[in-house]
């Protein structure tokens, strides 16, 4: 029985949501390969042979695998597919692209946001905004699984010597075109894999006030920003700063949440979080309930003086 892990990468390095989707397919048993499909990717093909845990690395090279298409992935996943009892994916937004396609093509049920693999056949996946822990069996031959990679601890990106080995690459489905992309510059570490997160919510009251506020806290600490949905819908921060069961899925070390009443939404994406300090005035906000450390004060008082005593 091998288990394979479709590698998110950009044809030089490997993502971080690949180590932890690495650790969440040991845990499935029997060896583990990862298949990265790219064009000129073998520097990406070489990474993924360090990454401890792998046992061989499969690497498909066409120039439509270049941009990631989910129809070219899902063809090559397909292509290699019934060596393998599992099949899984970062649930991110590429790999939640790619799984339903081939779990379709496969006949079988997808297995989505995986936070603990009990057997090879049962896993655990979060129902009703994470406020119940479902435990899924299939019986499929094939299990198709996307893991939410903040179950997971990541795994170590060197130690590995896996060999890589070259496959044939599937044919361009030719139904979809790469046009171009628009990536925002930050220099600010990633919301999904920073170490410490900075989130504001709809008290600061404006988009002049979250700047004000939150950017200090977070250029102290080296955290990325983060937001509620109630903010990014009233537009003091962008859409992708959200954090919450329609945003990001994150699990900081340290998880600021200032202003931020604690809706069922935003707690989904954020209560894995190692530690969580929750600023609000009012001691009735349900962000209380899930923090490790509340502080019932005035957010606009409290956040200068600990920018101060920083």
């Amino acid at each position: 029985m091998s288990v394979l892990v479709i590698a998110e990468h950009d044809n030089a390095s490997i993502k971080g949501a690949t180590l932890n989707t690495v650790t969440a397919a040991v845990a499935c048993g029997g060896d583990v390969h990862v298949l990265v499909a790219g064009h000129n990717a073998g520097a990406a093909a070489a990474a993924a042979g360090q990454i401890a845990g792998v046992a061989k690395v499969v690497h498909a090279d066409a120039p439509g695998l270049e941009h990631g298409l989910a129809e070219n992935v899902a063809a090559q996943v397909l292509a290699i597919a019934s060596n393998y009892s599992h099949i899984l994916f970062p649930a991110t937004a590429s790999g939640k692209n790619v799984a339903p396609r081939v779990a379709a093509k496969l006949d079988v049920a997808q297995i989505s946001d995986i936070t603990k693999v009990v057997s090879a056949d049962t896993f655990e996946r979060p129902i009703y905004a994470g406020n119940a822990i479902a435990t899924v069996q299939s019986s499929d031959s094939v299990k198709v699984i996307t893991v939410r990679t903040t179950g997971f601890d990541a795994a170590a990106a060197t130690g590995g010597s896996a060999a890589v080995e070259t496959a044939g690459a599937a044919a361009d489905a030719g139904k979809s075109t790469f046009v171009g992309s628009e990536i925002a510059k930050n220099d600010r570490p990633d919301l999904t894999a920073a170490k410490i997160i900075v989130s504001g919510g709809r008290a600061l009251g404006s988009k002049e006030k979250f700047d004000e506020v939150i950017t200090p806290l977070a250029d102290k600490l080296g955290a990325a920003i983060g937001a509620s949905r109630a903010a990014v819908d009233a537009g003091y921060a962008p859409n992708d700063l959200q954090v919450g069961q329609t945003g990001k899925i994150v699990a900081p070390q340290l998880y600021i949440a200032a202003g931020i009443s604690g809706a069922i939404q935003h707690l989904a994406g954020m209560k894995d979080s190692k530690v969580i300090v929750a600023i609000n005035k009012d001691p009735e906000a349900p962000i209380f309930s899930v923090a490790d450390y509340g502080l019932e004060a005035d957010l606009f008082t409290a956040i200068p003086e600990l920018v101060k005593a920083l």
